[in-house]
């Protein structure tokens, strides 16, 4: 059988909550790479120049970094949670229905803004919702949630190509600039006009974002009819009890004598990233425990900078020199991109049920090292270009779900993996691709691979650093054990203290 049926009955026992957050994440990847494409469309609706619309988008990415760092509060009851999930994704339903109606660059940003920070929300509940609920068993879910990213990002250029506008430059350029499917986050598109104009009349945009809303509007119905599901609703009598209760669920999946504790350790955990620093359970914990969420984070904060670059700048890089592209042939990159990210987190959903976390990230980092330094040395080939991206997509695709498991799964889930990794993730891409931009208008768009190469190798060493990290925390980790049990055998089944404790 592909998957035991211990996770299938998992599964079926969650299938509802683990339905909703795939559903979120999907409506998140469809939110999160739809603003691309529309660019040279908010800068005509907007009157303003391409780099104003550029820091319109960085706002988006700065909220949505500041709801990441501070969506884990709504973590700590069920209600609190699926609220949150609620309110968020409704708002992003409300921002794409009145951003036609912004036709103030200053307006944009607020809107932007605001669906940012529902999106920071949506990110870090439902990674946080799902590591709770399968815990040991989470990559293959987690796998598959950010799957649904992929998927939503691979169709929203697709659902906005018919609306979008060509453009004309009013000066004596002989290339237009056409507003061609591929979905950037922060891209760098050099202004040689800021009194563009459609070739085709009158712009349609507007048409793509309220069907992007209306495509938005189930998943909060969704969220609303689990928390009814729930019975967490005041107006709902609750005096029918649940099928299955989440101590219940532990009961049957861990030892008894372990379950108060992954209780304990639950509550202290997977807080917001500032309540995380503060947690008492920390307390007494070795250095090394601290030293595996800083590394996590620094991978993280490299791969999924390369991931924002590559998508931010491979158009950019394909149209110029020495690639020298066409544009329409330049555009399909990006869809390849995200076609291969969807096919690898697709394929890493057996892989990492099969395969420790571990052995995937070697491989993917590894390969990822590769493939950007091909790109490099085969740089005038337009060819592997293609070939290139695709594998690329394919290994960087599960590096953060793989990640975000192998981390909480060496911390025994007592800590913040989760935040901390969401938030630094977001980090990375943020400021990497700020930073690459700016290299790119100086140096020219070759240094964006240079860049990624160099992040890669970092990323590579950096991982190699924690599972020595691991190592070492295993080891004294297991020293504290022993000594507890010692100081209170009678904590632990008399079996154990036979086995551990020497008798002399």
């Amino acid at each position: 059988m592909l998957i035991e049926e211990r996770i299938l009955t998992l599964f079926r026992r969650n299938c509802q909550h683990t339905l909703t957050y795939w559903s979120v994440f999907f409506s998140f990847g469809l939110s999160i790479a739809f603003l691309g494409p529309t660019i040279l469309d908010l800068k005509y609706q907007t009157g303003s120049s391409l780099q104003e619309i550029t820091w319109v988008f960085f706002s988006q990415q700065f909220c949505l970094l500041i709801g990441i760092s501070i969506g884990g509060v709504f973590k700590r009851t069920l209600l609190s949670a699926l609220t949150a999930l609620f309110l968020s994704s409704f708002v992003i339903s409300l921002v794409f229905a009145v951003i036609p109606f912004c036709y103030n660059v200053l307006l944009l940003a607020v809107a932007m803004a605001v669906s940012g920070l529902a999106l920071g929300f949506i990110d870090t509940i439902a990674n946080i919702q799902l590591v709770s609920i399968y815990q040991k068993d989470s990559a293959i879910f987690l796998q598959a949630l950010h799957f649904f990213i992929g998927l939503g990002a691979l169709l929203s250029p697709l659902i906005a190509d018919p609306f979008l506008s060509e453009f004309s430059l009013s000066n004596n350029s002989t290339e237009n600039a056409t507003a061609i499917p591929h979905h950037v986050r922060m891209p760098v598109i050099h202004d040689n006009s800021a009194q563009s104009v459609p070739v085709d009349g009158k712009p349609r945009v507007q048409y793509a974002f309220w069907i992007m809303a209306l495509i938005n509007l189930p998943v909060p119905i969704a969220v609303f009819v689990l928390i009814y599901q729930e019975k967490l609703l005041s107006c709902c009598p609750s005096n029918t009890p649940r099928l299955l209760d989440k101590d219940e669920l532990a009961m049957e999946t861990k030892a008894s004598d372990g379950t108060e504790k992954s209780e304990t350790a639950s509550e202290g955990g997977h807080g917001n990233l500032f309540s995380c620093c503060m947690n008492d359970n920390l307390r007494g914990l070795p250095v090394t425990f601290f030293v595996m969420h800083i590394l996590g984070g620094i991978v993280l904060f490299m791969t999924e900078g390369i991931m924002g670059i590559y998508a931010g700048f491979v158009y950019t890089y394909a149209v110029s020199v020495p690639m020298s592209l066409h544009a329409k042939m330049a555009a399909y990159l990006n869809c390849v991109f995200w076609a291969a990210i969807t096919a690898g987190r697709l394929v890493s959903i057996p892989l990492t049920y099969r395969f420790k976390p571990v052995y995937l990230l070697i491989i993917n980092l590894a390969g990822v090292n590769i493939i950007l330094l091909l790109l490099l040395i085969f740089n005038t080939n337009s060819v592997f270009l293609f070939v290139g991206t695709s594998f690329l997509g394919v290994f960087i695709s599960s590096i953060f779900p793989c990640l975000l498991a192998y981390t909480e799964d060496i911390l025994n889930y007592q800590g913040c993996a989760t935040a901390v990794l969401v938030a630094t993730a977001q980090m990375g891409e943020m400021s990497m691709q700020v930073l690459v931009g700016s290299l790119i208008q100086a140096k020219g768009s070759f240094s964006f691979l240079v860049c990624g190469l160099l992040l890669s190798s970092v990323a590579l060493l950096v991982f190699l650093m924690l599972i020595v990290c691991n190592h070492f925390h295993k080891k004294l980790t297991g020293t504290s054990k022993k000594a507890s049990m010692v100081e209170d055998p009678s904590a632990f089944p008399p079996e154990k203290c036979e086995q551990k404790i020497p008798v002399t």
